[in-house]
């Protein structure tokens, strides 16, 4: 029986441990792992909250900042019981809640001062709870983004933590644009402060651009036996430098992905979906539900600044609660950053283009979803003066399902896109996408087969595309329900199994 470990900031495995989509893998990989037979630990930080139903487990005690350091490791219950899986967070008063998802900090002044310092403990606490054979023995170390590659700055430089070399290791990039780059020194959340007796080979763990930090993301490619982007085409992507907003590629790192490439150390592997026990909510309930999320938000203290926007979209879904549905719905449900609406925010007379297609059509937007406030207030702003855009601006599981079950059309114009899970979960439930055409948006939609795609040489032939192709789909849905009914089919029977990308990981990551 091979035993695996993982570490990672998000493990939705269990309940509160969850911001985007690596929740989802570390959640679903270990799964797939125990149908093989195989065992699985999952450690994450527990964040000041995660151990309190947890069981004690050991006391971990280890040299940071030339002081003893003691951290407490707890198992933990799952929202769901798999064989050989075992779940555990790891407790120190530093590891503290950030304000988004009560996971990470937003530090605007220093960007990752405070989640480095808590990632140093937490990685240092792993290594330690590895040492003390708290996993039993282990074969394979799989890490997930800037936030656990300091592990592989432990095996490769920290003397205490020499016996993990042998241990493969294993580096999945989810998100290359947030690289956890802090300085060597002089700063409380720098490299030598918590370090301060370890022997640094700067070259190797260096910005290029501010070659005074290190850059975690960096090392976790520098340094794994092997490097995993979430799909082939953000494989292909990353090996090439950024020229935004055209094209996200490498951003600043394509020199290590390129050399990782050379030698037989990178590969891109798409993420699965699931496809057996979906919560499903009933169809129908798509207005019902949005109600319900509007009055839950309007009891929240958090959410009283808008309470006056929330009622205001109550207002708008109450007149298809009487009137009967719209005769089309176009839906997105993303966290609003730059990635996933810079297109809208950057040109919002297009999306307006899009909302008055659909007016025209008795057609509806529907969009949920937190994230920058600037994101925020332009979709408040839009959905005030366009009465067929209705954006319910929190978040709820319940209409989230709906929103993938009654949908009409999903739209998804992200700027880069790793993989994405979004579309996946649409075409589980016969709806087409429209998408750009990116990264693994690329490996998952055909364009007019199983949904619809959009792209561009410039900026704006992106945004003509994307209104082109958007009136392509209306007049397919208008006049052509056969070939409609067919792409619908296409994608309800396109499989993204994790079986599939797991046997990969054993033959190309795992090395099994």
């Amino acid at each position: 029986m091979n035993n695996f470990l993982f570490a990672a900031a998000e493990n939705d495995a269990i309940p509160k441990c969850k911001a985007g989509g690596m929740g989802d893998v570390v959640r679903d990989v270990p799964r797939q792992i125990s149908e093989k037979g195989d065992r699985a630990h999952v450690v994450t930080p527990s964040y000041g909250r995660l151990h309190q139903n947890g069981t004690f487990r050991t006391n971990l005690n280890f040299q940071l900042r030339g002081v003893t350091y003691t951290a407490e490791i707890y198992e933990v219950p799952p929202k769901k019981i798999y064989e050989n899986i075992h779940h555990y967070v790891i407790h120190h008063p530093e590891i503290e809640a950030g304000g988004i998802a009560h996971i990470y900090h937003d530090d605007p002044e220093e960007p990752f001062y405070t989640d480095a310092i808590k990632y140093f403990i937490f990685c240092t606490a792993v290594a330690e709870a590895i040492k003390q054979g708290v996993f039993g023995e282990i074969d394979v170390v799989h890490l997930h983004d800037w936030h656990s590659s300091l592990l592989l700055f432990l095996r490769e430089y920290v003397k205490d933590y020499e016996l993990l070399k042998p241990i493969r290791f294993v580096y999945s990039i989810h998100n290359l644009a947030i690289q956890g780059i802090r300085p060597f020194q002089d700063n409380y959340a720098s490299l030598l402060n918590w370090f301060p007796t370890v022997d640094l080979d700067y070259k190797k763990l260096q910005d290029y651009r501010y070659t005074d930090c290190v850059n975690l993301m960096a090392v976790g490619i520098r340094l794994a036996d092997a490097v995993h982007t979430v799909s082939p085409s953000y494989k292909d992507d990353v090996m090439k430098p950024s020229k935004p907003p055209e094209f996200i590629g490498g951003e600043g790192l394509e020199l290590d992905l390129q050399q990782a490439d050379k030698e037989g150390r990178l590969f891109g592997i798409l993420n699965g979906c699931n496809y057996k026990n979906i919560n499903k909510e009933q169809k129908g309930n798509i207005y019902r539900n949005t109600i319900k999320a509007l009055f839950q938000w309007l009891q929240e203290e958090s959410k009283k600044y808008k309470a006056d926007f929330l009622a205001h979209t109550g207002e708008k879904i109450m007149e298809y609660i009487s009137n009967g549905k719209p005769n089309f719905i176009a839906c997105s449900v993303a966290r609003l950053t730059e990635q996933k609406f810079y297109f809208f925010k950057r040109s919002p007379e297009a999306f307006i283009q899009i909302l008055e297609k659909l007016e025209a059509k008795g057609g509806i937007f529907m969009l949920l979803g937190t994230g920058a406030p600037e994101y925020e207030e332009l979709f408040r702003k839009i959905s005030y003066e366009h009465k067929n855009f209705i954006f319910t601006n929190g978040q709820s599981e319940s209409l989230i399902d709906s929103m993938y079950q009654e949908c009409d059309l999903y739209f998804m114009p992200s700027l880069f896109e790793p993989c994405g899970i979004s579309q996946m979960l649409a075409m589980r439930n016969g709806n087409p996408c429209l998408v750009h055409y990116t990264g693994g948006l690329r490996d998952t939609v055909d364009h007019l087969e199983s949904g619809f795609a959009f792209d561009g040489d410039s900026y704006d032939e992106k945004i003509a595309n994307m209104l082109n192709v958007f009136d392509q789909v209306l007049s397919i849905y208008d006049t052509d329900k056969a070939r409609w009914k067919k792409i619908q089919q296409t994608a309800k029977r396109k499989r993204f199994t994790w079986k599939k990308s797991v046997d990969q990981y054993y033959k190309d990551l795992y090395k099994l």
